[in-house]
């Protein structure tokens, strides 16, 4: 964060100072809402929680080294009080964002993708300035403030990953830091429990869209409709970005795109490697360059386009972007994450979050990077999904038969309905229902053999990236031994 006395920050706040002998002494650190992330120069925030209070660990935040508490109530140490501690945060947030006139804010949002396309964009932005990206999914009212407050004044490109969880969320993240540039990657059915239907989320999404200026832009899919029907809400440039044809090598072709020459940035020729990477041609006005991109699963193709677009936007040559994608690796933890252990068996943890079209995507890269080895999908329950959730966790199930996904694991009480409908498919699939991740991970143990390749997919209440983990915690890849 930039520089500031805590007069500075009470005024920003509307608090007022409590134990403070100086209004000079000044916030140098990082803001922090973990008193263990505290450090010396740091603002500790005290927010309210529903296990904890920030307020309780005042003490020990001062201990190692932060400034100052920003808090609801004097804490006996050095403090800002204020009304409301997360509405002062973003009082905060907004008063540094205006401070930070020559940095290019992009904000980017969708129903599935968001966290892999900040990483790809971050990754890319890199290399032509210093760029604050938010680590994992911070994407809410307290994860995007703690984005913006990394920034300082050497700060270039600040990427914001916006989630919404109702009408009007978006556009309120969006006033803690007005973006330049608004990402819209796709609408799908997360959420339908609060929103309750596709369309509805298409208008909360394109909340993004209509904050944008005149001089900004607006980076939309061309191949999802909902999505490109957002054109007509912003009054920023827009460019689009889409995939020419099928993918080669895709099972389920959940992955196509428009016809040729319909949008600004493309990827054609996209194939699927035997492990399920995929290579393609990045096509866009200024020339054409081979990405070869090194995450699993056709779905990244669109995330990788939608960086692309942004890049190209802020100057960087077609070929700088399609080498850049092609160094590309995994930056948050728990999305098709893969690894290997030394008996062979690949564990494939995609376990921070799920919604229908996720699991659909994980489940088709599991297939195209198995090729032809024996398969495990442990599914746990996708939330938030209302009254379609009965119906949505039955497709899933429906579609592992069409697949041809070797065994099914199906985790918790909702998600026994995915093992229902795929048994109710008659199939050849070998399916089971246990209750929890424990019985999960000790039906694994006892059944993979050398060469499976598990899945493990669910949303992040379940749990169940900790069975991941187990899999691989006793199997780790033997450590060479003569090297230095």
């Amino acid at each position: 964060m930039i520089e500031l006395s805590l007069g500075e920050v009470a005024a920003a706040t509307a608090g007022r100072l409590d134990c403070v002998p100086r209004a000079a002494e000044r916030v140098t650190g990082p803001v922090v809402v973990d008193s263990r992330r505290a450090a010396p120069g740091a603002l500790f925030v005290a927010l309210p929680g529903e296990r904890a209070d920030g307020h309780d660990y005042a003490a020990a935040a001062v201990a190692a080294g932060a400034v100052a508490v920003l808090a609801a109530r004097p804490v006996r140490h050095p403090a800002v009080v204020v009304d409301d501690v997360l509405v002062a945060l973003g009082r905060l947030t907004r008063y540094v964002a205006d401070r930070l006139t020559e940095v290019i804010v992009v904000g980017v949002t969708g129903s599935s993708g968001k966290t892999s396309t900040k990483d790809l964009l971050a990754h890319l932005l890199a290399g032509r300035g210093a760029t604050v990206a938010p680590p994992g999914s911070y994407n809410n009212e307290i994860g995007v403030p703690l984005t913006v407050l990394r920034a300082d004044r050497s700060t270039a490109h600040l990427v914001l990953e916006l989630g919404a969880r109702g009408a009007g969320h978006i556009a309120a993240l969006c006033a803690l830091a007005p973006p330049h540039i608004g990402v819209v990657l796709n609408v799908g059915t997360a959420h339908l429990g609060e929103f309750g239907s596709r369309e509805a989320v298409a208008r909360a999404k394109g909340e993004l869209v209509e904050v944008l200026p005149p001089e900004g832009l607006a980076v939309l899919n061309a191949d999802d409709p909902l999505v490109a029907a957002m054109a007509s809400r912003t009054s920023a440039r827009v460019a689009t970005f889409t995939i020419e044809g099928s993918v080669e090598g895709s099972v389920e072709g959940s992955v196509e795109g428009s016809v040729e020459g319909s949008a600004d940035v493309a990827a054609r020729a996209v194939s699927l490697d035997p492990r399920g990477r995929p290579s393609f041609v990045l096509v866009a006005a200024s020339g054409e360059a081979a990405v070869h991109l090194p995450l699993y699963g056709a779905h990244h193709v669109p995330n990788a386009l939608a960086a692309a677009c942004v890049a190209g936007e802020l100057g960087m040559p077609v070929a700088d972007v399609a080498a850049a994608l092609s160094q590309a690796v995994p930056a948050s933890r728990w999305r098709m994450e893969v690894a290997e252990r030394a008996d062979g068996v690949t564990v494939v943890n995609d376990a921070y979050n799920a919604n229908p079209d996720s699991v659909a995507a994980a489940l088709e890269a599991l297939v195209a990077m198995a090729g032809g080895r024996r398969t495990w999908a442990v599914l746990g329950e996708m939330r938030e999904l209302g009254a379609a959730s009965a119906n949505e966790h039955e497709a899933v199930g429906r579609l592992a038969v069409r697949l041809g996904v070797s065994r099914l694991v199906a985790v918790g009480t909702e998600a026994a309905r995915v093992h229902a409908a795929a048994t109710q498919e008659g199939s050849t699939v070998e399916s089971a229902t246990v209750p929890d991740a424990d019985a999960a991970l000790a039906l694994l143990r006892d059944e993979l053999c050398p060469g499976d390749v598990v899945l493990v997919k669910a949303s992040r209440a379940a749990g169940l990236e900790r069975v991941g983990e187990a899999l691989l915690a006793t199997h780790r890849p033997p450590v060479s031994e003569g090297l230095s």
